[in-house]
């Protein structure tokens, strides 16, 4: 099997587009096929997260197979936080046969925060770390030992890495994206973006370190639901910044519809971004995290001016 879809994009030169599906809590993949079948024909690849918020759900790599079943292009999550590099590679072997070429390299959340609070991490290695070994294994064609492949190296994994442009020290963030990039990163994910001045002044600092013509960058985008959850984030949550002209627009929707007109203000905000993120140098695609909203990702894509999607040249 020959490259990915998404990698063979953004050969062509196109703008990107992909989502979030986070696979159940139970062993229905029929969850996961529904949203394959209802997202194909809107974006190029979608994630399949990991155990995300580490919690228990069926796994990135049988989900994967799922979408793949239904004509959607998978990007396995892979975490370091539940597996040593015997199993992080095994289970790679394994995607790699059934036919998937994506795989975005994550830390993870810890466990503390999922439904298995006790539960002990691994950490052999780390994101960075994760992001080398894969290419070690497709470029070099070996294992993490250093031991040769004797025949079928997964020659054409397209590896991504993620990105937060809102972290503290707000300097170090590009040089941790040049790392990731130096290790073998093909495609950088990024955390949402709220605050499009801040990820502007990120994106100013990639072009002067010309990363961007290095890797390909999807800017991160979720639609808010609730004022709650937007104020909730812009207090509590680290590593995420929400503007307060942000807020003041969802206060104002509040009061003029409430609830409804407080999500469909989200889903504009959510639409305006796309479009300005497409215009911006160095963005090459987008990345829509609806978390538990799949089925509004057609809209965004349709009103967004993304759909319908490019065809792949022979």
């Amino acid at each position: 099997m020959s490259k990915s879809k998404i990698e063979r994009l953004f050969d062509q030169g196109e703008f990107v587009v992909s989502c979030e599906i986070g696979p159940p809590k139970s062993t229905d993949a029929e969850v996961i096929r529904e949203y394959a079948r209802m997202l194909k024909n809107h974006v190029d690849a979608a994630n399949l997260t990991d155990c995300q918020t580490a919690i228990v759900r069926i796994s990135s790599i049988a989900s994967a197979w799922h979408c793949l079943e239904e004509g959607l292009e998978p990007i396995i999550q892979m975490t370091c936080r539940d597996r040593n590099r015997i199993a992080m590679q095994s289970d790679l072997l394994g995607a790699y046969s059934m036919g998937i070429r994506n795989i975005l390299c994550l830390s993870g959340d810890h466990q503390k925060f999922g439904n298995h609070p006790t539960a002990k991490n691994v950490h052999d290695l780390d994101s960075m770390q994760l992001v080398n070994m894969v290419k070690r294994m497709k470029d070099e064609e070996e294992f993490c030992c250093g031991e040769k492949f004797k025949n079928h190296a997964p020659k054409d994994f397209f590896v991504g890495a993620v990105a937060n442009p809102f972290a503290d020290p707000f300097e170090w963030r590009v040089a941790r994206l040049e790392k990731k990039i130096a290790a073998g990163a093909r495609f950088i994910q990024t955390q949402c973006i709220f605050d499009t001045d801040r990820f502007v002044k990120f994106m100013d600092m990639v072009k002067e370190r010309g990363l961007h013509k290095k890797c390909k960058i999807m800017a991160g985008v979720t639609p808010i639901k609730a004022l709650g959850a937007a104020k909730y984030m812009k207090n509590n949550v680290a590593g995420i910044t929400v503007p307060d002209e942000l807020i003041t627009r969802l206060e104002a929707a509040n009061k003029a519809g409430g609830k409804d007109a407080v999500r469909e203000e989200g889903i504009q905000i959510c639409i305006e971004q796309i479009k300005m993120f497409k215009e911006i140098e160095g963005v090459a695609g987008v990345h829509i995290m609806a978390i538990a909203w799949e089925e509004l990702v057609p809209r965004l894509v349709e009103e967004s001016g993304l759909y319908p999607r490019p065809a792949l040249k022979e």
